[in-house]
């Protein structure tokens, strides 16, 4: 009498994969990689313009909300200096608050800092694409604005 095998209770004798099975799965993996990783570096600069956008309308509304909140006050100037420190930016000149907890500075993407501030103009960098973004900030008018520039990725900033 032939006796057949058993497998332990739960377990099936054709539970495994063939290769055939695990080359299909990694082709597979391997396309979608493919796909995902150029969408994901592209949104992870949309994710960088849109931030840029927020911190200048953050930064352009902090602007006229001191000033009409000195105006009241009778005094009718811009505020004189947008940031206090390199590490902190927007955050106002020492006597008089823009943005209350102001925007960490850094060199990196996504990052702003300040160039040669030369008075009575401000200049500051935002990081994004591989390129700098030059803006600069007129005490004299309370503008905040893009420098000149060619159909870049800045544009997209300030649409």
């Amino acid at each position: 009498m032939k006796k057949s095998k058993q497998a332990p209770q739960g377990h099936s004798l054709h539970s495994a994969f063939t290769m055939i099975e695990l080359v299909f799965v990694i082709v597979v993996l391997g396309i979608l990689a493919s796909i995902a990783i150029p969408k994901f570096a592209a949104t992870r600069t949309d994710a960088q313009i849109s931030k840029a956008r927020a911190d200048i309308a953050s930064v352009r509304s902090a602007i006229l909300t001191d000033r009409q909140a000195h105006i009241i006050k009778g005094d009718p100037d811009y505020i004189s200096g947008l940031s206090q420190n390199s590490t902190t930016l927007f955050d106002g000149n020492g006597t008089r608050e823009l943005l209350m907890y102001g925007i960490k500075a850094g060199n990196t993407e996504g990052h702003w800092s300040t160039t040669d501030n030369a008075a009575p103009y401000l200049h500051y960098v935002y990081k994004v694409g591989g390129q700098d973004c030059a803006f600069t900030y007129n005490p004299t008018t309370g503008r905040f604005d893009l420098n000149a520039s060619q159909d870049t990725i800045c544009d997209k900033l300030v649409d």
